[in-house]
């Protein structure tokens, strides 16, 4: 196929298929100059390399040496590593009641089509009953609070909450939310999760038991095995720690509240383990 024929054919003019763009020579002057500053100075940004011309006596105006400084791919960005204050290291100490401390983390799986998504887990450490699960593709502190919400509401507040150095925990809108509440907020340190092992224990067998048992194609199905195994883990599963009693056993046997302290029940418009020994078979 001609030149002219494949131009016609992609609506292509001629005379902008041999356009070419005029660099003049105050161009390239700026070109060998960034070049030369970039080569002994890489670490210096476009205004401090636009100040040294000026002080070199170049007076060209900064929109073109911009121009040109994004032309040459010297606008790179610069990446910071975020400082943490330093953590001490809190004792994983057993309440005595419940809704004294939570645990809350994330756990990262993936759907059949390869999307992935994260599990945001919170549970109580008294009676390691499961309070929350929620999965969803992004969960951002502004999710995580609104969760927060939800859970008070329904559970009351709990005096303190341990958390890892997540940016969903470590942002400035849990530290005020928590700080409204006064909720306290217990940092474990950097690369230790054995400082956070309730929930570390109980995200091994939320991933054992559900997200390395079944295959997803929806956030939404993920969703409901999930309510349906914290379902059968908070009222059928004997835990090991709890004297192999369920949590909400354990939290009506020694938790010291009344009958009708709020626990995590069954819907009794769906029968959730139907759901999950169905998908067994």
């Amino acid at each position: 196929m001609s030149l002219r024929q494949a131009c016609i054919l992609f609506c292509l003019s001629t005379s902008v298929y041999y356009y070419h763009p005029k660099q003049s020579e105050e161009d390239e002057k700026i070109r060998q100059q960034l070049r030369l500053l970039a080569d002994f100075h890489s670490s210096w940004g476009f205004w401090m390399m636009f100040n040294r011309l000026r002080d070199l006596s170049h007076r060209w105006n900064h929109k073109k040496v911009y121009r040109i400084y994004t032309g040459m791919k010297l606008n790179l960005r610069r990446k910071y590593k975020k400082r943490l204050p330093v953590r001490e290291k809190v004792p994983l100490l057993y309440p005595v009641g419940p809704n004294i401390t939570w645990s809350m983390d994330f756990v990262h799986d993936g759907l059949i089509n390869g999307k992935s998504f994260r599990s945001f887990n919170v549970i109580d450490d008294f009676n390691r009953e499961a309070l929350n699960i929620t999965l969803a593709t992004s969960l951002t502190s502004i999710r995580v609070i609104r969760e927060l919400q939800r859970l008070i509401e329904w559970r009351g507040k709990p005096e303190r909450i341990r958390v890892d150095n997540g940016p969903e925990f470590i942002s400035l809108a849990l530290s005020i939310f928590c700080r409204d509440q006064n909720i306290e907020l217990i940092f474990i340190q950097k690369g230790k999760p054995s400082q956070n092992g309730f929930i570390e224990r109980f995200n091994r067998t939320f991933r054992e038991e559900v997200l390395n048992q079944y295959l997803f194609d929806s956030i939404p199905q993920a969703q409901v095995f999930a309510r349906a195994w914290m379902w059968i883990y908070n009222t059928e599963r004997p835990h090991s720690s709890l004297l192999y009693y369920t949590p909400n056993e354990f939290l009506l046997k020694y938790g010291k509240v009344s009958a009708d302290f709020p626990t995590f029940q069954q819907d009794t418009n769906f029968n959730w383990k139907s759901l999950i020994l169905n998908v067994a078979r």
